[in-house]
């Protein structure tokens, strides 16, 4: 009997696999995210996205993965920004061949990123020589292995169950509730800010025994909704009056078309608008716009009542929009004052470059920033106080007014992540904390915040770490 006992335990010991967890970006920085859970010898990755920002972005993207794409059995994406789904062509360029899965709103819009992505990359290899992660035929491969989602409908891949909840952060966006092995985890993706306009409020957080959550905003707190509308307005205006031009770098998903929602408010509605044309100056925001229009079931009460009113809120009669490069370059003739959203949202490429080279040295002239601008990027050295920045290899004094407005971000500040961290149902507060997607200053910021206000130890997980669950 006492040899039985010992056999059983010995076999447990030593044959029993735990459930494990590894972090493959967004580790001690805000882009490249991608997580690996295994259990049962079934591997699934939370999200596979590019680099961005860093001298070493390129490299990193081209890298090889730090385990074998041919040994996961399936994806599941939280939405579709490049820095969560970047590498998914690479990934089944270099042999995964499982399923996607993401909601229909991220999987339409995905495949937009990815075709933008590779036409820059393509771009880049011609003109200077820069090895693409991957090529037109391997965003198709990925493509095909799609598989739509809708909310709160539980899924099956071998011991988990997944789940996918609104996380209110951009159309069609999630946060991932995965069970296996008695314990529930939980991926928050990126988390919305708090009264957006368009989307529903995030989700509540249900029980969860860990808990993987983002950072970018850790250690700030934003403007209120309203205040940062008027803002807006208010900025918009100024400089209408002087003459100028008003750049927003924008985000082709989300933030553009919460901007453009404000924008038909104040147009039509509030009859605040300075009476000044309008230019949407970015091929994958335009794109954009008709998956919008076709999913009213991630509509806010709002957007919806517009919408069901014959109100197309993306619209309005001073917009124009500029799809091809002809188009583009036919705002410079358009006498200033005069507003134009261009891609990219961090200034690391796109249309807003060509605009920035001509009105950056024009003090008349003002650059609204409206979301998170990552280290490294031209953005980010704009935010900071540039005086001068060198755009293709051209030095650009910088002479207009600069202004960030915090509340228009997609992502949730800090008041955000630590309320909707302690709101949980049946308030079962996680025993784990780990807080990925963010600067260490700002994630690590975090992390004492949960010890403080919630009592549990949070942890900032390095590149490559594994820990068990």
């Amino acid at each position: 009997m006492l040899t039985q006992t010992w056999y059983t335990v010995y076999s447990l010991k030593f044959f029993y696999s735990p459930m494990k967890l590894s972090f493959y970006g967004a580790a001690h920085e805000v882009t490249g995210s991608c997580y690996m859970l295994q259990s049962d010898n079934v591997k699934i990755l939370i999200d596979c996205g590019m680099f961005q920002g860093s001298e070493e972005a390129d490299a990193k993207n081209c890298a090889p993965f730090p385990f074998d794409p041919k040994e996961i059995h399936a994806v599941f994406v939280t939405h579709a920004h490049l820095d969560h789904t970047g590498r998914l062509p690479k990934l089944s360029k270099d042999g995964f061949t499982e399923d996607i899965y993401a909601t229909e709103g991220t999987s339409e819009l995905m495949y937009f990123m990815w075709d933008d992505a590779a036409k820059i990359m393509a771009y880049n290899e011609r003109k200077h020589k820069i090895t693409p992660a991957y090529r037109a035929e391997d965003v198709e491969r990925a493509a095909a292995l799609r598989i739509g989602v809708t909310y709160r409908k539980p899924l099956h891949v071998g011991p988990f169950v997944i789940t996918f909840h609104d996380a209110g952060h951009i159309f069609g966006s999630s946060f991932l509730e995965i069970t296996a092995e008695g314990k529930t985890i939980v991926f928050s993706g990126d988390l919305g800010n708090s009264n957006v306009p368009i989307l529903r409020e995030t989700d509540q957080l249900g029980n969860a025994d860990v808990l993987i959550i983002e950072s970018t905003y850790g250690d700030r707190t934003h403007e209120g909704r309203r205040e940062s509308s008027e803002l807006l307005l208010k900025l918009i205006t100024d400089a209408a009056k002087r003459g100028g031009t008003i750049m927003i770098p924008a985000f082709s998903l989300e933030r553009t078309q919460e901007i453009l929602y404000d924008l038909n408010r104040m147009s039509e509605y509030d009859k605040t608008l300075p009476n000044i044309p309008v230019f949407l100056d970015s091929p994958l925001a335009i794109r954009s716009l008709e998956v919008y229009r076709t999913h009213p079931e991630y509509y806010d009460r709002e957007a919806e009542s517009l919408a069901k009113a014959g109100d197309d809120f993306l619209q309005f009669p001073q917009l124009t929009i500029t799809e091809t490069t002809e188009d583009s370059k036919r705002i410079n003739t358009a006498q200033s004052p005069k507003l134009i959203i261009a891609g990219s949202g961090m200034m690391t490429g796109g249309r807003i470059l060509h605009h920035a080279m001509r009105y950056l040295p024009d003090p008349r002239s003002t650059l609204i920033i409206v979301g998170y601008q990552a280290e490294g990027t031209l953005g980010r050295s704009l935010f900071e106080g540039a005086k001068e920045v060198k755009i293709y290899e051209q030095t650009i004094p910088v002479r207009c007014t600069i202004h960030a407005i915090g509340g228009l971000s997609a992502h949730g500040d800090k008041e955000k992540l630590l309320s909707w961290a302690r709101n949980t149902k049946d308030k079962n507060k996680p025993t784990r904390i780990f807080c990925t997607h963010g600067e260490i200053t700002s994630a690590n910021a975090l992390a004492n915040l949960f010890k403080e206000e919630l009592g549990i130890i949070a942890n900032v997980p390095k590149f490559g770490e594994t820990v068990e669950l």
